[in-house]
């Protein structure tokens, strides 16, 4: 049995807001959270996930080698960490998140906590979606995930999607301590839910968080996708033909170029997409308006944050899941020199 440190508590008055709305046909949402005070709470049973059953990963130096030095997990989840992926000469770790039963049921609670020491590399996937079962009256499934990142290290979180069924309330929150010389992948998205049964957006509630901290808790970036039945209107109607959103955070002196390269590809990309007929191809003025308020199939944006833009937030809206999957393939294959292989291949 592993034993956990019982982390000291602050209180922190803070205040959120989000925003999710559509103008004409295009999807617009805005994640908006207030703080009180520099700090972000550390300790106390709500934020540690008290009652949660928890795992614990840690990766630290042996012999040159990023090792997997503690893994635990209990019921309903587990860990699977295969010896080797990719060439004999990468030095990273990957570890599988798997739920017994292949998906969160209704009432689930699970935790886990991972230590990334200095100069080690890891990698935390799934081998599948993750499956949101039904809810059973008010219960909430949720999980949270708690990152330390050391000097010179590299976590690379790039699980599959959400994918929440008829009815399912979920919530997860992921907390991610950095370093100045810590690099940071973070890929977090969700479905619209099961196609073949004709379910879209028909889940209750969707809620993800995700925090990154300097030292001493300092906010250096936070997130919140809310997505709720209950709000003034439905998710299929501010979603629309909309099949599934992602985000994806790259942070650190590692990612640096991969950084440069994605935010120029991300404004070709909307450029060439949202670029409007001229006139002089002999297309009518009413055709000009219904072209000026088509839907793309695919949306992305890209934005800097921190001192002097250490990090990129990319976000995406896209009316396939096949597509999502293509965009993370393509501008993440340069991982491969970090990780071994490419991510979602």
């Amino acid at each position: 049995m592993l034993k956990h440190e019982i982390m000291p508590s602050q209180k922190v008055s803070r205040q959120q807001t989000i925003l999710c709305f559509s103008i004409g046909t295009h999807l617009v949402y805005i994640e908006i959270i207030t703080i009180n005070k520099r700090l972000y709470p550390r300790g106390g049973e709500d934020e540690r996930g008290g009652g949660m059953e928890r795992g614990k990963l840690v990766v630290e130096k042996v012999g040159g080698k990023s090792t997997l030095t503690r893994c635990f997990s209990k019921y309903p989840f587990k860990f699977i960490a295969p010896k080797k992926v990719g060439p004999f000469q990468t030095d990273a770790v990957w570890i599988y998140a798997v739920t017994y039963g292949g998906g969160v049921v209704s009432g689930d609670r699970i935790a886990c906590d991972v230590a990334v020491g200095d100069g080690c590399t890891a990698v935390l996937t799934t081998q599948s979606s993750t499956k949101v079962y039904k809810s059973v009256g008010s219960k909430c499934s949720e999980q949270m995930l708690e990152a330390s990142i050391g000097r010179d290290a590299l976590l690379v979180v790039i699980p599959d999607p959400v994918t929440c069924f008829s009815t399912a309330k979920y919530t997860q929150t992921q907390i991610f301590r950095v370093l100045p010389e810590s690099s940071l992948l973070l890929v977090d998205w969700i479905t619209s839910g099961r196609h073949e049964r004709g379910e879209k957006w028909a889940f209750a509630h969707y809620k993800s968080t995700n925090r990154i901290l300097l030292e001493d808790d300092v906010p250096l970036f936070l997130d919140t996708v809310l997505l709720d039945q209950e709000s003034h209107s439905s998710i299929p109607h501010r979603l629309k033909d909309y099949q599934a959103i992602a985000m994806m955070v790259l942070l650190g002196p590692k990612l640096k170029l991969i950084q440069n390269q994605i935010q120029e590809d991300v404004k070709k990309l909307m450029s060439q997409q949202l670029r409007l007929p001229s006139m002089s191809s002999g297309c009518s003025a009413e055709s000009e308006s219904n072209n000026r308020f088509s839907k793309p199939s695919f949306v992305a944006s890209c934005s800097t944050f921190g001192p002097k833009g250490i990090g990129v937030v990319i976000r995406v809206a896209s009316m396939t899941t096949e597509s999502v999957y293509n965009f993370l393939q393509h501008h993440l294959a340069s991982m491969e020199a970090f990780i071994g292989v490419s991510p979602y291949r």
